[in-house]
C-alpha cells in the first residue's frame, strides 16, 4: 500500500491508483500507475470488481480494482504525492483503523474480497476499441 501526500488525503493509506489518460487502455493505465507510484512492474492477473462510490473529496468515483504480481522493478517513490509504502497482509487491512485509510469502506470491501478469494478473470476487460 502507499501513503498519500495529497492535500485532502495527507497520511492516508491507499492502493496504488490513478486515472486513465485519453486514448489509453485500462489495463495499460493500471500497470503505468503502479509503476509511476511504486517503481514496480506488474502483471495483472484478476480483478475484485468495479466499485462505485463518493470519495472523501466528494467526487463520484467508478474504480476498477485489479490483482497482480510483481514482475520487475524496485520500490521507488518518485512522486511528491506518495510519502511511504509498505507490504501489508490483507487480513490486517480489514482490521485497520478507518482514520488511516483513504475511503476506508471501499478499501475494506476490496480487502474482504481478497481474503475470501472473490476474484474475477482479467479477460472480462477487453482491449480498448479504436
Amino acid at each position: 500500500m502507499i501513503k498519500e501526500n495529497k492535500p485532502n488525503v495527507i497520511n492516508k493509506w491507499n492502493f496504488p491508483s490513478g486515472r486513465i489518460e485519453t486514448g489509453e487502455d485500462i489495463l495499460y493505465a493500471t500497470r503505468r500507475e503502479v509503476k509511476e507510484e511504486t517503481g514496480l512492474e506488474v502483471e495483472l492477473t484478476s480483478t475484485t470488481g468495479i466499485y462505485n462510490f463518493i470519495s472523501s473529496s466528494q467526487d463520484q468515483v467508478i474504480m476498477f480494482h485489479f490483482i497482480g504480481r510483481v514482475t520487475g522493478g524496485s520500490i521507488n517513490l518518485e512522486e511528491d504525492e506518495i510519502i511511504d509504502s509498505t507490504w501489508v497482509k490483507v487480513s490486517d487491512i480489514v482490521k485497520s483503523n478507518d482514520n488511516e485509510l483513504r475511503n476506508p469502506s471501499v478499501i475494506k470491501q476490496i480487502a474482504h474480497s481478497l481474503v475470501n478469494k472473490s476474484y474475477h478473470p482479467i479477460n472480462i476487460f477487453h482491449k480498448q476499441i479504436k
